[in-house]
């Protein structure tokens, strides 16, 4: 399995980098797209229903301010969407943050903190790493760093 890493625009290409050197890292195939819930609506819905069919495990959305695209993918896909709130405008991210976890009952996304595309790719390879066990592997030794020393 494989997953997307989708952003609102190429402008937060420099925010969503450390998801894709994440899953890198640990040896998980990701896919860019650059796709606005706002400027191409159609095609954030055609890329979400297709996206099982594509191979994808999951699904990182990063977008800022009304921060849509993240609840837009989880509309019309039952694949995990994970929403990364980005910094910037008026508000420094909060607006993007309350706009992804303020999600409707049935469409759920997880979420991480504002900027954490890092974090995304790790629950992204958590969710994989569910019916993968060398991804798991993987993940255990890469989180191994943060641990304590005994």
């Amino acid at each position: 399995m494989k997953v997307a890493v989708l952003m609102g625009s190429t402008s937060d290409r420099p925010k969503m980098a450390a998801a894709l050197e994440v899953l890198a890292e640990l040896g998980i195939e990701a896919d860019e797209e650059v796709l606005s819930a706002h400027r191409s609506p159609d095609l954030v819905a055609g890329f979400a229903a297709g996206a099982r069919d594509a191979g994808y495990g999951a699904i990182i959305c990063g977008a800022g301010m009304a921060a849509h695209l993240a609840g837009a993918v989880a509309a019309r896909t039952t694949l995990p969407v994970i929403g990364v709130p980005l910094s910037g405008g008026a508000l420094n991210g909060v607006d993007a943050l309350y706009a992804t976890v303020q999600m409707p009952k049935g469409m759920p996304v997880a979420t991480v903190a504002i900027d954490g595309a890092a974090n995304a790719a790790l629950l992204a390879a958590e969710i994989l790493g569910v019916h993968d066990p060398e991804v798991a592997n993987r993940l255990a030794a890469y989180r191994s760093r943060w641990q304590a020393p005994k």
